[in-house]
């Protein structure tokens, strides 16, 4: 089991919070339990791949092209925690926002040193790729979170406004940070068609909750952290909106010449919910852009993209379903030619 599974917790979880936007209360409610019920199963997983296979979990942490989808975690934990919020449910969203925020800064210092400065191996540059900007999104899903409780918290509203300009301001340089090194990678190093996997979408989709943090913090109500940041987090939301508008020609054309010039079989596995989560993430943060700023336009690309974010979410869902069925015919068909050898 990848480290990065809790990618479908966040997809699953943003489509509902957008259904929800939207009105559409009984397809967000079944969104809800398939997401509380993905997280609760990936909890017991992930702690049983921990005492069964924990020389491979630690190779995991180990390892620059997989130890930065741990910070997955994080991002699933707060987009629960931002639908239960939504829910009124503000004892459980701030249970899980101190889970995440624990795990937050754990991982933020532990895996970059054991995935990347702690290496002997040099140049590590070459294993960029796209899960480093989980780090990015797992930095705004806190602050997407304390804002979210910023204005029920009482006296605790001081200390969640810094913490959600903290962690948002935080992931702006990460953000800056990994698009440094995935494009130095790309330009450095010989690249493959099967490189440009599905997570390089989360460089759109690490832009679109930055979008969705700052429109939530600018909604905040007045602390002296918000007053001060108010202006600027909301220009430069505007901005990585459009940043994120012109990443998604780019990853589709990535996609269809990856596919179908390249002929890399297009095949389920655990990361195309890296695609389901950015798509359904650009689409809540332009619906929460367009109320925050008062951008009606931005608004209604993100309630068509919604739509569009909920096929991704159907098909990827429906290609995990299929795959016990697929495992079970080809260990059918082995054990056949098994027996007709014999």
């Amino acid at each position: 089991m990848p480290p990065g599974y809790f990618a479908m917790v966040m997809a699953t979880g943003i489509l509902s919070i957008g259904m929800n936007l939207i009105g559409v209360a009984g397809l967000s409610y079944a969104l809800l339990v398939v997401c509380a019920g993905a997280y609760l199963a990936l909890l017991v997983l992930t702690a049983w791949r921990f005492v069964a296979f924990r020389p491979d979990f630690l190779d995991d942490l180990h390892d620059p092209n997989r130890g930065f989808q741990f910070f997955t975690f994080v991002a699933g934990t707060n987009v629960l925690a931002a639908r239960l919020a939504v829910e009124g449910w503000f004892l459980a969203a701030t249970v899980l926002l101190g889970v995440s925020g624990v795990a937050w800064v754990v991982l933020g210092y532990a895996v970059p040193w054991l995935a990347v400065l702690g290496r002997t191996a040099r140049p590590v540059l070459g294993s960029a790729n796209g899960t480093w900007f989980i780090w990015v999104v797992a930095s705004q899903s806190v602050a997407v979170v304390a804002a979210a409780l910023e204005p029920v918290a009482g006296d605790a509203r001081a200390l969640l406004a810094v913490l959600a300009i903290l962690s948002w301001s935080v992931g702006i340089f990460l953000y800056g940070a990994a698009g440094m090194f995935v494009s130095l990678r790309l330009m450095l190093y010989a690249l493959r068609p099967e490189d440009l996997d599905p997570p390089y979408w989360v460089s759109m989709g690490a832009c679109a909750i930055t979008v969705l943090a700052g429109a939530r913090i600018v909604e905040m109500a007045d602390a002296p952290m918000v007053s001060a940041t108010r202006g600027l987090v909301g220009g430069i939301s505007v901005m990585f909106w459009a940043f994120a508008t012109w990443l998604i020609p780019v990853l589709i054309a990535v996609g269809i010449w990856r596919h179908f010039k390249r002929h890399v079989p297009l095949r389920y596995q655990a990361t195309l919910w890296s695609i389901a989560f950015p798509v359904g993430m650009y689409a809540v943060a332009g619906i929460y852009l367009g109320q925050a700023d008062t951008l009606p336009l931005v608004g209604q690309i993100g309630t068509v993209t919604l739509w569009a974010a909920l096929v991704v979410w159907l098909l990827v869902f429906t290609a995990m379903a299929r795959q016990p069925i697929r495992a079970g015919r080809i260990r059918r068909d082995a054990r056949r030619h098994e027996n007709a050898v014999r």
